[in-house]
């Protein structure tokens, strides 16, 4: 039989692949849990990981153990915290990381909503860049994050589009583009974009900078801004154009960038993002208050 921080660690190291973020997530030793996991496979009697100075990756038989074990270890936590919540109700603190003012906002309002139905269960909002957003929710630095989507990262739980909005194009304040009421979004084509870092998830990132237009002409990209601060400023500077959303011309009016709506572009979407495995009563809740709130 199995004990349970022998499946903590083997399910955390299948889904980190790495001994270290496994140990600061377990908040034990990197020698414990490769303890753990050596016993585990004398137990098991065959080896689950493939380690190398390089690396770790599951085996086969590893990889197969993880499939057939998580749902079930998943079910039986969420039942456990379900139980504890409807005896005790929701107690201890809730990080909640937001990207930018308007979704700081949003985030404060669902925390009101959330601590009128959980007084017990504190929340504390932080404010994050968007390269921010993962390594904190893999560290537990924040429980989940209102962010923008698609954040499609392995490892992370995407929730349902919270808030959706026009998509605009940043342009310097004397680009021709100004005198137009808005521009297609083949036009984009046109123009120089401004990359973001390249630690993003490669779904988000070809959001925020595109190769191509919609029809598949290919988009000229320039250098890449760090900030979204940084991005603005690069655009006041004439060194390229960035898509935002509607709500920037709102929080981020500027003398040097002008926002022109992008005709026939997806809007921006907007939502919760949290790590597989750890959808706690508490996380659950402030999804639940999230929908509430938006409805």
């Amino acid at each position: 039989m199995l004990e349970r921080h022998e499946l903590e660690a083997f399910l955390t190291l299948a889904e980190e692949l790495h001994f270290g973020r496994t140990a600061e997530r377990l908040h034990v030793s990197t020698a414990r849990v490769s303890q753990t996991i050596a016993k585990l496979e004398r137990r098991i009697g065959v080896r689950l990981f493939d380690r190398t100075s390089r690396r770790v990756r599951l085996t086969p038989t590893g990889a197969e153990l993880a499939a057939s074990v998580r749902p079930a270890w998943e079910q039986i936590t969420a039942s456990v915290e379900r139980a504890v919540a409807a005896g005790r109700g929701l107690t201890g603190v809730l990080t909640v990381a937001f990207v930018g003012p308007a979704a700081g906002q949003l985030a404060v309002g669902i925390a009101q909503t959330f601590r009128a139905q959980h007084p017990d269960c504190e929340v504390r909002v932080r404010e994050a860049q968007l390269t921010d957003v993962v390594p904190w929710l893999r560290a537990g630095e924040a429980d989940l994050a209102l962010t923008r989507h698609p954040m499609d990262d392995e490892g992370l739980v995407t929730g349902p589009v919270l808030v959706t909005e026009a998509r605009m194009l940043a342009v310097p304040a004397d680009h021709p583009f100004t005198r137009r009421d808005g521009v297609p979004a083949e036009d984009l084509s046109r123009v120089t974009l401004l990359q973001h870092p390249t630690s993003l998830p490669p779904t988000l990132r070809d959001d925020l900078s595109p190769p191509r237009t919609p029809a598949g002409t290919p988009i000229e990209l320039g250098p890449t801004a760090a900030t979204f601060n940084e991005l603005l400023t690069l655009v006041g500077a004439g060194a390229g154009t960035a898509l935002v959303g509607a709500h920037t011309r709102r929080y981020f009016t500027r003398p040097d960038v002008a926002y022109i709506p992008l005709d026939g572009a997806d809007p921006v979407r907007w939502g919760l993002v949290w790590p597989t495995g750890t959808e706690s009563a508490r996380v659950r809740a402030f999804a639940e208050a999230a929908g509430r709130v938006v409805a």
